[in-house]
């Protein structure tokens, strides 16, 4: 059967745009870079032959001369192919997720921020597995109410589908242990967290040698 004899809601293109690209299989995918099929089979028979040629990651690393010598793939098809790999590892090279379990790994990754003159207030937002989502810096300057905000914190975690978030920032002068701004300040979000059903994991406080946890410390 053609593709175009397939009712539309079955096409590969019509799929993705009505449902997006995650609930096509992997040859509906294939098919849609590869566009045509070859003499005798449809796009989706092509690209599941090629699946099955090229088994595991094998069509991830495959050169361009071995694409053209299956199935009588054209040197476009076999360049489209490579290029899309090839894209994808260089977009995601540097975005693999970091595993945040412990304060002491919070404390490891913000190193930039460890011996700023200024105090910087920065979130940590997390999947149920603890893997970062995204990390951004919401406030520069002293810390308080005015500068963190709960909205500041749980508007955009609520815009990344977070699970939980752990806040942190830095103690210029070196000593970690918290004010009372800090412990005001937890509190406010943590209630709020628990409103949105998004947890406050921890609010670290770090300096240059060390930190302050407040879940260590049974503050939260």
């Amino acid at each position: 059967m053609k593709i175009k004899d397939l009712p539309k809601i079955d096409r590969p293109r019509e799929k993705l745009m009505r449902y997006g690209p995650e609930k096509l299989s992997t040859s509906e995918l294939l098919a849609i870079l590869l566009r045509t099929g070859s003499k005798g089979i449809n796009v989706v028979e092509l690209a599941t032959r090629i699946l099955k040629r090229f088994s595991g990651d094998g069509l991830s690393i495959a050169s361009v001369k071995e694409l053209k010598q299956t199935f009588g793939l054209g040197a476009a098809k076999a360049c489209e192919i490579v290029a899309s790999f090839e894209l994808g590892r260089r977009l995601l090279q540097h975005k693999q997720s970091a595993l945040l379990l412990s304060p002491k790994d919070i404390w490891d990754e913000l190193k930039d921020i460890r011996d700023n003159k200024k105090e910087h207030f920065v979130i940590f937002f997390l999947d149920a597995r603890n893997q970062v989502i995204k990390r951004e810096i919401v406030s520069i300057g002293s810390l308080n109410a005015n500068l963190v905000h709960p909205r500041e914190v749980f508007e955009p975690a609520v815009r990344y589908l977070a699970a939980q978030v752990i806040v942190a920032h830095n103690h210029p002068a070196g000593d970690p242990s918290p004010s009372q701004e800090d412990l005001k300040i937890t509190k406010q979000l943590a209630d709020a967290g628990m409103l949105l059903g998004i947890e406050l994991k921890d609010h670290i406080i770090v300096s240059k040698t060390t930190f302050f946890s407040f879940k260590e410390h049974t503050l939260l």
